[in-house]
């Protein structure tokens, strides 16, 4: 695995190269992990692809320093510098979990230059009311940063919630496991914040897919509470060239098997 780093104004983003393959992929990970996530794929996809992985900002070893949010131009512009940097003019793109929001975000600006999208148990294709209030919201944010140091009132709500049918057990666990320690807390905070911005336009997103004609390759995990595979089947509604794959898996799906999967599905 090689590491490289790109200056970008105050900032320096880190990520990882790997595999001899023609042709490009890149790689956004998913919320609290890195580049190194994407390891497993080389063996099974690094013939076929050179594989780039990015850490995001408040992830790995990329420092984020420009006192501001993460904006969609951000992003285009760091992925052009892959580009760049690798000596191509197209890609295909992947994105896990948080990194397939931000993966949409890509395509409203790129879809020109996508050969392929794997977008797997991706975050981005509905909008979470929860996710909108505390990161669209003055007042939601708000409350959320004061729960994030006074969090009695949200595991209240969320036992509650647990108790009165509201929440399924996956989700019930997924909440408690990201907010039980304050720097988990904060860590959400902190980054659902940075990433205020980053919310496609999915409509635009399918008009695109189907004027590039970007095959899109949407992987689920069958026993996914958070993202469940129901949100593939309403996202790839025919308007655009789609596969939709489901896994006996949870939400973790990376490994050298799903190179497998995606090599023999593109």
């Amino acid at each position: 695995m090689s590491d490289f780093y790109l200056s970008y104004l105050k900032s320096q983003f880190h990520g990882t190269c790997e595999g001899t393959g023609e042709a490009l992929l890149i790689c956004l990970h998913g919320f609290g992990e890195s580049a190194a996530h994407f390891q497993p794929l080389t063996a099974t996809l690094g013939e076929r692809f050179t594989i780039v992985a990015l850490d995001m900002p408040l992830h790995g070893s990329t420092e984020w320093r420009e006192e501001r949010a993460f904006e969609k131009e951000d992003l285009v512009t760091i992925v052009r510098m892959v580009l760049q940097q690798q000596g191509k003019d197209r890609f295909s793109l992947m994105g896990y979990s948080m990194g397939g929001r931000l993966s949409l975000c890509l395509v409203e600006r790129l879809a020109p230059k996508i050969d392929y999208l794997v977008l797997a148990a991706a975050d981005g294709l509905r909008n979470n009311p929860w996710h909108m209030f505390v990161t669209q919201t003055g007042i939601g944010n708000r409350i959320f940063k004061y729960n994030t140091y006074h969090p009695r009132l949200f595991f209240t709500l969320l036992h509650t919630w647990r108790k009165l049918g509201l929440l399924n057990q996956s989700v019930y666990k997924f909440a408690l496991h990201r907010m039980n320690e304050q720097s988990k807390r904060a860590l959400v905070y902190n980054v659902w914040t940075n990433l205020r911005h980053m919310m496609p336009d999915k409509k635009k997103c399918k008009q695109l897919l189907s004027q590039y004609n970007v095959l899109t390759l949407l992987v689920f995990g069958k026993y996914d509470r958070v993202i469940p595979p129901v949100l593939g089947t309403r996202f790839a509604d025919g308007s655009f060239p789609s596969k939709i794959l489901i896994l006996d898996k949870g939400h973790q799906l990376i490994s050298a098997q799903l190179g497998l999967i995606i090599n023999k599905n593109l």
